[in-house]
């Protein structure tokens, strides 16, 4: 047991916690509307706990806010704390609660020993735990031996116009990887894991297939090309490539690949369709190649256009990391980081760490990138997010909150501080 680590640990506040978590979830930030709540996040950083603390804008009115603590020359592992600042709308929370307690998704409410609020698990609690736990450094009366650099970008989520294609992390990964600086030697991404560590997370593609054809008038149809007969083929091939991909082997941690066409558009004249669009998200897996994936819908696709004689156009419109989409990521579930994490679920929960693969994809292959290996670990469950119903358990919070205190305390080491700070 490490008693520095487990001083660490029983320093975090749990009213500051939650009233940090509140105040921070009544601050709308949907994308691309983050700038007032990276301010907040900006003010509270440089309230104590962090050495350097700065506020960058990738695009006009698109901050990240960028922090550094601890000892970058001393002795101990470095370590990188990242989330997003920006949450997806709140467009169908209203409706759903209308005239109960929790109608306002801004509101913060706390119900039944939970947080009600759009954006309080995806991922402000993330955010917020990251926050009390330098806090909790310092409540204890130390110093970290090793370096802390904070990450929190903008532009995570996906949906609005123009968004979601993570500015704010390749930003943060290149001002990381700059000049001849060490990569940090572990990462934790503070999306929603229900305090599980998720060591694996999916990769995806999204496809836009548009098939042109010819219009005509109902009384002339062979004047026209059907584009509708064309897509039905279209889908026809897709499920069946789908049922193909079914028959992989499956991850042990993530499941099977699949596709799902999610939306189908075409007619609505009385006339020969012209037109037929659909989208589609394909699900990969670690070692998957999206330079692969990708050729292969577009062989699909001008299959079907040779065969009925339309035009066919594949555009893949969800680069993250990268051209067509996000690639999958796995760390080694002994990787050292892992190991200390789980130690730490141990000592604080007295519950041995659960071992998880991530139902979503998110920024840590960016990280991976710069070099970074790491895993998403926080509270709340990403099932409930991006819904009315998304709420962050307190107990869970708190608990997972103690968890990441402690593992920073033991991952970087930590030094008696010259003045210790009153809780």
């Amino acid at each position: 047991m490490n008693e520095h680590a487990v001083s660490v640990a029983a320093s975090v506040d749990e009213r500051a916690l939650v009233d940090l978590a509140r105040e921070a979830v009544r601050i709308p930030s949907v994308t691309p509307h983050e700038a007032a709540f990276a301010d907040w996040v900006r003010d509270r950083l440089e309230e104590g706990g962090w050495n350097e603390v700065g506020l960058f804008e990738v695009e006009p009115g698109r901050p990240n806010v960028h922090a550094r603590a601890g000892d970058p020359d001393g002795a101990g592992r470095s370590l990188v704390l990242a989330g997003h600042l920006d949450t997806v709308h709140a467009d169908d929370w209203t409706p759903e609660w209308e005239g109960s307690d929790r109608a306002d998704p801004f509101g913060a409410h706390v119900i039944d020993g939970e947080i009600w609020a759009r954006g309080v698990t995806d991922q402000k609690g993330g955010i917020c735990s990251i926050i009390e736990a330098l806090r909790a450094v310092h409540r204890a009366g130390y110093r970290l031996a090793g370096a802390v650099t904070g990450l929190f970008v903008c532009d995570e989520e996906s949906g609005q116009p123009g968004s979601g294609l993570s500015v704010g992390m390749r930003a943060a990964v290149a001002e990381l990887s700059g000049g001849d600086r060490r990569a940090p030697d572990f990462a934790i991404y503070t999306e929603p894991t229900t305090g599980a560590i998720y060591t694996a997370q999916m990769g995806f593609l999204i496809a836009d297939i548009t098939l042109q054809g010819k219009s005509a008038y109902f009384g002339t149809p062979e004047l026209g090309v059907d584009a509708l007969e064309a897509g039905h083929a279209l889908l026809s091939a897709l499920w069946s490539y789908n049922r193909t991909l079914a028959t992989g082997e499956p991850h042990p941690l993530l499941g099977g690949r699949f596709l799902l066409v999610t939306s189908v558009e075409s007619g609505g004249n009385i006339a020969v369709p012209g037109t037929f669009r659909l989208s589609l998200i394909q699900k990969l897996l670690p070692g998957d190649d999206l330079d692969v994936t990708a050729p292969a819908l577009r062989d699909i696709t001008e299959s079907v256009c040779e065969k009925f004689g339309v035009a066919g156009e594949v555009v893949f419109s969800a680069p993250r990391d990268h051209p067509v989409g996000g690639t999958p990521d796995e760390i080694p579930a002994d990787h050292p980081g892992v190991s200390e994490l789980a130690r730490a679920i141990g000592q604080t929960t007295g519950q041995p760490a659960r071992i998880e693969g991530a139902p979503y994809w998110s920024e840590k292959p960016l990280l991976r990138s710069a070099g970074i290996p790491g895993v998403y670990f926080a509270a709340g469950d990403i099932a409930n997010c991006h819904t009315p119903f998304e709420r962050l358990p307190i107990d869970q919070f708190v608990s997972v909150t103690r968890t990441l205190a402690y593992f920073i305390a033991a991952w970087c080491g930590v030094e008696e501080a010259t003045e210790k700070e009153e809780p």
